[in-house]
């Protein structure tokens, strides 16, 4: 495996390990809108853990979520795939050091090698997933609340958090795909030709023979 394609692909899985850290505690997953409102002194922000609102003078305040089970599924949904996206990129992260060939983790097994940097690389792939199908299942249930004209609650627009959160699963499955489809998982073994006994008698034999019909004929 090119050393040049492990590097590019440990910095954008750890990159994308970062961003998805980063997206989880952002408040700004959703943000009220204002189409179609007469207030608009203050606004409301929400993620997946509190609910926060803001007034014209700056005021924060924020709620966390009462109750997990009241919560709608795609909250849970959501909250649980961020959490595996976390635990799925540090062991990527891990993986993709000790696999690396610079690393001194694993000895010369390159081939041992290797298949530790294609498992980092599957980490990464199901970091971008988990990730990806998190913060695309929270936007379209914001999407879907917008443009619902009988919707009668409060109407969100997509926040900052959530484009954090794909830049995250674009850079996971970028570094995952390199990971996976570069390192060597096997390498063909060297098969040396050894003679055996037989086949060392076997070549003298003949060398005996050619040498002996060779004085037959010299005397003919």
């Amino acid at each position: 495996m090119d050393p040049v394609i492990e590097v590019v692909a440990l910095f954008l899985g750890f990159v994308s390990w970062i961003m998805v850290g980063i997206a989880i505690p952002n408040r700004y997953w959703k943000v009220s809108s204002i189409d179609g409102t007469v207030i608009t002194t203050s606004t409301l922000y929400e993620n997946l853990w509190m609910s926060c609102a803001t007034d014209s003078l700056g005021v924060h305040n924020c709620r966390e979520f009462p109750s997990l089970l009241a919560l709608s599924g795609y909250i849970q949904a959501s909250r649980a795939l961020m959490i595996a996206a976390v635990v799925s990129g540090t062991f990527g992260v891990v993986a993709t050091l000790i696999g690396m060939q610079c690393s001194k983790a694993a000895g010369d097994n390159y081939v041992l090698k290797g298949r530790i940097a294609g498992t980092g690389g599957a980490f990464y792939l199901l970091q971008g997933l988990c990730t990806m199908i998190s913060v695309s299942w929270y936007a379209a249930n914001i999407t879907q609340e917008f443009f619902n004209p009988l919707y009668p609650g409060q109407k969100y627009e997509i926040g900052e958090g959530l484009y954090i959160g794909w830049a995250s699963g674009v850079l996971a499955i970028c570094g995952g795909a390199c990971l996976m489809f570069s390192c060597k998982l096997g390498t063909k073994e060297k098969t040396y030709y050894q003679p055996t006994h037989e086949t060392v008698y076997s070549a003298s034999a003949s060398k005996r023979d050619a040498q002996s019909t060779y004085g037959r004929n010299a005397y003919v």
